[in-house]
């Protein structure tokens, strides 16, 4: 049944048919019913907080279960009879037993039939007595510890999160690194491991990551599974059981699984200096085929030997093709003809800036388009912020006679009107950057942002760095112009209340408050 109380809360926060349908996987029957609702009965942001769940179900009738009895009930109790009695017995199999059974009633489609034996194992307390089936089930969490990646051109540095995957009967784990803990990557790291494994296990157990379950409503103590997770477990037609909370034993072979990582990853790893997730990643699968491959356990095998004996070949078959999440953002073209998404920067046909655009993500692309017709693909920025992907067929040609865009010529005249220092620091970011319009955007926040308010700030602070040597950077110049704004106050004499005549030009620059040293001064030796 759908979230209805998420949609009505979405509707009332201006969401489109078309983003709530994407957000919660509900088709726009259900929406269009959810605002039927809030018309006839006047329900606002404040009176839905205070709706109990008893209301919306009154609000929203179940109908599907006056057709209930339509339905052949499925006989789990048989299946999982049949899952212990024999290794390599699928719920695949278990739903062909279901619909070839004589009867009247219809039958249950398959990933319904996931869905149904999903909540039944939860109820009867399977999860604990059937993981150590071989196939039978993956254990997905987080690792607690994490890693620093350290960027080679601003040193800025991030953190990268480790997700962990493990079929609990031979052992066998995958590990990858992701820059964030959100739902894409929470499922990338799924769809990794079910790659890894050759196959897919019947159940996925997780631990109760926001990504993987939220609470159907305030006070509820029980949880949902999120729509986007439920979406990709529906495409691999595997069940997602949860762990179930303060029952250790449910999740003892990922949290062996993690300190495994921690011991022989993380704790390898985290010495060295990473420069990127990719290069962080090519290690991690280093280090994930020792543990699999070389470590011999009591049994006197490795975790390979048994997963490749016992284990794979329990394993569902993949589909064709991989799940894929796909967003979609509304972009506008800024004047450096790059549109920016999640903090990264796409360039589109020269010809469209200003335009508002629409863009297709997922996890590997980005494809944007002007009404229905593709104008830019790349391939999806990860890592740092800030990043560029240009094609130069979007390019113009030298930047010339091309109204509305940003240029060379644009940017070095205003930053003449700072100062040489200023011109220079200009010049060399766009002189770094193989495609020039790579530098536009932060040649802009270091005039717009840095120099608004002062200019002889910001030349001060491009003198400083000239002589330095340091790298013309927007991070760089601010690092400096705060320096200089720190200086200033500290080295401001108390002063009298202001008096209410106007003062002279020199005087208020004499009395302003600000206090900022020349381009000179910066030049000298040893500052």
């Amino acid at each position: 049944m759908a979230d209805y109380r998420t949609i009505m809360s979405l509707l009332l926060a201006s969401r489109s048919y078309r983003q709530i349908g994407e957000m919660l996987g509900c088709s726009q029957r259900d929406v269009a019913r959810a605002r039927k609702v809030i018309t006839e009965h006047g329900i606002t942001a404040d009176s839905l907080a205070q709706l109990p769940q008893s209301r919306i179900g009154e609000l929203f009738p179940d109908r599907r279960r006056r057709a209930s009895g339509d339905y052949e009930a499925p006989e789990f109790a048989a299946v999982v009879a049949s899952m212990r009695s024999n290794p390599h017995f699928t719920l695949l199999q278990g739903w062909r037993t279901y619909l070839g059974a004589q009867s009247d009633r219809r039958k249950y489609g398959y990933s319904q039939y996931c869905h149904l034996f999903s909540d039944y194992a939860a109820k009867n307390d399977l999860v604990a007595t059937l993981h150590h089936e071989p196939g039978r089930a993956v254990f997905i969490d987080w690792a607690g510890d994490t890693l620093p990646i350290v960027d080679a051109i601003t040193g800025e540095v991030t953190k990268a999160y480790l997700f962990v995957a493990v079929l609990p009967y031979s052992g066998y784990l995958y590990c990858r690194g992701f820059t964030d803990m959100r739902m894409g990557s929470w499922l990338e790291g799924h769809i990794g491991a079910f790659d890894f494994f050759g196959g897919v296990p019947q159940i996925v157990v997780p631990d109760h990551a926001s990504t993987a379950t939220h609470r159907g409503a305030k006070g509820d103590a029980a949880r949902v599974i999120n729509p986007k997770y439920q979406q990709m477990a529906d495409h691999y037609g595997t069940a997602i059981v949860p762990a179930r909370i303060r029952r250790p034993r449910d999740k003892a072979a990922v949290e062996s699984a993690v300190q495994t990582i921690n011991k022989r990853v993380i704790g390898y790893l985290a010495e060295e200096v990473w420069m990127s997730i990719a290069e962080l990643n090519e290690a991690i699968g280093e280090r994930v085929d020792e543990i699999n491959h070389q470590i011999v356990r009591a049994d006197h095998t490795t975790r390979y030997e048994r997963f490749a004996a016992e284990e794979a070949e329990a394993l569902a078959t993949l589909p064709v093709e991989g799940f894929e999440e796909v967003e979609w953002k509304q972009v506008k073209v800024g004047r450096n003809y790059h549109v920016t998404c999640d903090s990264q920067h796409y360039s589109v046909p020269h010809r469209l800036a200003g335009q508002l655009l629409r863009a297709r993500l997922t996890q590997t692309q980005v494809v944007v388009f002007a009404a229905e017709e593709i104008v830019a693909e790349h391939r999806r920025r990860q890592g740092r912020r800030g990043q560029y992907s240009t094609d130069p067929a979007h390019v113009p040609d030298q930047h010339k006679d091309v109204a509305g865009l940003w240029s060379r010529d644009w940017f070095t005249r205003r930053a003449g009107s700072f100062g040489p220092a200023t011109v220079e620091m200009i010049t060399q970011i766009l002189d770094r950057n193989q495609i020039e319009a790579q530098g536009y955007l932060e040649c802009q926040n270091i005039l717009e942002t840095l120099g608004r308010k002062n200019k002889q700030r910001l030349e001060a602070a491009a003198a400083q760095m000239l002589n330095l040597g340091g790298y013309a950077s927007y991070s760089g110049l601010k690092r400096l112009v705060a320096a200089i704004d720190s200086d200033a106050k500290t080295s401001r004499p108390r002063r009298a209340a202001a008096s209410t005549a106007k003062p002279s030009d020199a005087a208020a620059a004499e009395n302003s408050g600000v206090y900022v040293r020349g381009a000179d001064y910066y030049q000298q030796q040893g500052r």
